[in-house]
């Protein structure tokens, strides 16, 4: 197998001292690495080390004598199997979706004819402008991956998304990318935006839902579960990356809509089984939201208070409606049908029987005993009826980009070819 060939764009920020690590995964899986270090990149990394991890030149001018004679930078933009900006900032990312090329990093980016991957790393306002929002929908539609960002505390003392993905993470998105790169993309005439190994689920239209459900007991109280919304929302945007047009329908989270999703909120079971209905027809749903299996019977206007005897007050139950059941029995039943379980015994008995009790075309389960709801990481098994298909652990927007792959080729199978 030819060694793969990584073009590493380097952008200014703290999170610029990652790039270090990566380069020394990629090296120490076999991968040729070159690095373009931008001006404010310097200021966080040097040269040196690159080029000490690398064993390469680093390049950092566009007008570099020397550099444009050895390799100019036409050269240097194409002979990569796959650009990869990382850190990508706020300041790149509109760049690269507006086709500026003021500098050696942006020219390469206009210039290329390679698949582009961009592992952004901002502050978390920057990551939630509706500027940087546009700008990431802009180069998904072009083709460009565009990572999620982490979650967590920033350098300047916030919190929030916006942190650059570890170096692991960003591996694994090399690694799925290069398994899944063109030879080039297209020089000349419009662009290409028909189904491609870039945006297989081009013209599906695919209803995600995600998150818990709060249902009310008093104007304080509530029955949920513990879900984060973190693997549905995933799936979500990686459903809009590969070309799908994408309805979420959100419980209560407190995360970010992917950018290229239409989200709805709402707040009970009832509430998301309405929105369901109404995002009808679709060629696929996924239905990944812990919706809470009961509600209570009747619901206080005021605030229950104990009233001093020790007993306490009863609660009657009444059960909530099975969306994804329902939807099974649908006149609208999508083509494809896909129901989650997060189990913490039997996983996969427990799947199987509710494949057959629900009847949807896979359930994603997961065993939650022992990892809880609002990791960073999932290990799924698909049950079906033709089997089961198991994967390792891995990051949410690994797990959600590997199983838009499976619901790409079956759609593909059940499914005449997508139109606009």
């Amino acid at each position: 197998m030819p060694t793969k060939r990584i073009l590493l764009i380097i952008g200014g920020g703290i999170a610029a001292y990652k790039s270090i690590e990566l380069v020394r995964l990629l090296r120490k899986a076999g991968m040729t690495v070159r690095c373009v270090l931008t001006r404010a990149g310097e200021q966080f990394v040097t040269p040196l080390t690159l080029a000490a991890l690398s064993e390469n030149k680093v390049y950092t001018s566009l007008f570099d004598l020397k550099d444009e004679v050895e390799m100019g930078h036409i050269q240097l933009s194409r002979e990569a199997d796959l650009v990869v900006v990382a850190p990508a900032t706020a300041d790149l990312l509109a760049k690269m979706a507006t086709g500026q090329a003021d500098d050696l990093a942006t020219t390469l980016l206009l210039a290329t004819d390679k698949p582009v991957l961009a592992a952004p790393a901002m502050n978390v306002r920057m990551w939630l402008h509706a500027a940087t929002q546009r700008n990431i929908a802009t180069l998904r539609g072009d083709g460009v991956t565009v990572m999620a960002p982490d979650e967590g505390e920033m350098a300047c003392g916030e919190y929030g998304p916006g942190r650059l993905p570890e170096p692991e993470a960003i591996k694994q998105a090399i690694d799925e990318a290069l398994a899944h790169a063109p030879a080039s993309v297209p020089l000349t005439g419009q662009p290409d935006f028909a189904p491609s190994r870039h945006r297989p689920l081009y013209g599906r239209r695919i209803l995600v839902t995600a998150g818990p459900t709060h249902e009310p007991i008093d104007p304080v109280r509530y029955i949920a579960n513990r879900s984060s919304g973190k693997q549905g929302f995933a799936i979500a945007a990686a459903a809009a990356e590969a070309g799908a047009e994408v309805l979420l329908v959100a419980g209560p989270v407190p995360l970010p809509t992917p950018p290229g999703v239409t989200r709805v909120d709402v707040e009970t079971a009832r509430e998301m089984a309405d929105e369901v209905a109404a995002g009808l027809p679709s060629d696929a749903a996924i239905m990944v939201a812990a919706v809470a299996d009961w509600r209570a019977a009747d619901t206080h206007a005021q605030k229950i208070k104990k009233d001093g005897s020790g007993q306490v007050p009863p609660l009657a139950l009444a059960e909530n409606p099975d969306i994804l059941a329902g939807l099974a029995k649908s006149a609208q039943r999508p083509a494809l049908l896909i129901g989650f379980a997060a189990e913490t015994n039997d996983v996969i008995d427990h799947a199987r029987a509710k494949l057959a009790k629900k009847g949807c075309d896979w359930i994603v389960a997961n065993d939650v005993s022992a990892d809880p709801m609002g990791g960073e990481t999932n290990r799924v098994h698909i049950v079906s009826q033709d089997g089961v298909d198991s994967w390792d652990r891995l990051p949410k927007q690994a797990v959600a980009r590997k199983l838009m792959e499976k619901i790409a080729d079956e759609l593909d199978a059940r499914l005449p070819p997508a139109r606009d």
